[in-house]
Formats: structure tokens, sequence, C-alpha cells
């Protein structure tokens, strides 16, 4: 049975939502940060080196990096469901996005975090200069990428009720995080498709029970 190594709030959660849309049987087993560090435990180290979540066991195999897992289980487990037919124009489409969502669209977005914990954590005598270095970096880096990529989501979103064609699948739930991220550090401008993309998969049922099995978790 599909295992799922379960990191609060990380991307696993992604991973839930896939298997709930999937209705299919898989086991949790369940891991808690580090409340200082904010790392994964050294139990989760012990599934994969790399103590990153998530992490799927199916039998002897050990699957990690979320796209790969997506695909491995709508490839192995999702008898043809949420995703367009191989060879067709949606197909590249929705691998494109696939790939995107962690390739392109969460850089800045992990440079935004980033800035935001040295200002958080920066020692009291070197918080002035930390703050200078981190405000920099968001003016003239962050904060007009993440805007440039709202702006193509939202253009792409205009076009399209899901990111592949007007069908969900399993692309609109690898692109949820970064979406979710971005509207949490929301640029400056209007993004109605994103915001309502954001609210199409929040109320769809299976999200809401990967909620109630993996526990609620934040955008941080």
């Amino acid at each position: 049975m599909l295992k799922v190594h379960h990191l609060n709030n990380s991307r696993s959660q992604r991973v839930l939502w896939l298997l709930e849309e999937l209705g299919l049987e898989y086991e949790i087993e369940f891991y808690e940060r580090d409340p200082r560090t904010m790392l994964a435990p050294k139990a989760l180290r012990d599934v994969h080196p790399l103590g990153k979540s998530p992490v799927v066991t199916d039998g002897g195999r050990v699957l990690a990096e979320s796209a790969a897992i997506i695909e491995y289980i709508v490839d192995e487990h999702g008898e043809g469901r949420l995703r367009p037919a191989a060879g067709s124009d949606d197909y590249f489409r929705y691998r494109y996005w696939m790939h995107y969502a962690e390739g392109s669209a969460m850089t800045p977005l992990l440079v935004k975090l980033i800035c935001h914990q040295v200002r958080k954590k920066a020692p009291f005598l070197i918080r002035p200069i930390a703050n200078k270095i981190a405000d920099s970096v968001d003016s003239s880096y962050t904060d007009r990428s993440i805007a440039l990529h709202m702006n193509y989501w939202e253009a792409e979103l205009g076009k399209s009720e899901w990111f592949a064609n007007d069908e969900f699948s399993a692309a609109d739930i690898q692109m949820s995080f970064p979406l979710e991220a971005a509207s949490a550090r929301k640029a400056s401008g209007s993004f109605p498709n994103v915001e309502a993309f954001v609210r199409r998969i929040h109320d769809r049922p299976a999200f809401q029970a990967a909620l109630e099995r993996g526990g609620p978790y934040k955008i941080g």
C-alpha cells in the first residue's frame, strides 16, 4: 500500500489531496518539524537521505520530489484519471505546469521566505543591516519576479478554468502550492483569476478530506 511520509506544513499535503481525488487507499506516517529550526526530524532522513517531504513509499520503492511522486501515482494508480491523453496538446501543457511549479514558480517565493526569516531572526545588533539587505533583495528581484509569475498565471487562467485545459488535472494539484504561497505574499495588483483558482481548489471535497487526514497546514 502507498504510504505518505507526511511532514506538517509541507508540500506533502498535495500528495494527500491527489490520493483523495483518486480515491486510493493509503497510510500516513506523521513527522513534526523542530519548533526552533523548522527542520524535519532525523526519522524522515532515515526514509530518504535528504529528509525532505513529500516522500512516498510503495512496496520497495521510495519516491521523492513532488512532481515525480504525483506523476508516478497518476501513471501507476490513476487508471487514466487526472491527466490528459498522452501525446495530446493538453498533455504537454500538463507536463509543463507539472514541472514549472517547482522549477520556476517557487524560486522567488522561496527567496521571499528567506528574506522574511532574515528580518525575523537576525540578532538585534545587526538587524538594521539585515533588514536593509532583505529589503534590497525584495525590491530588486523578489517582488518583481512574483508579480511577473502572478500576471502570467492570471492570463493563463483567463484562457481556461484549469491549467492544462478546462478539466481539473494533477497539474492543478501541483500548481496549488505556488499559487497559495503567492497569494499569501501577494504582489501589488489585481489577480481575480488566481484568487478564484485558490477558492475552487479549497472548495473541492477531496482537498477538505486531505486536510482532515493530514491536519491543517499554513504557508510559512
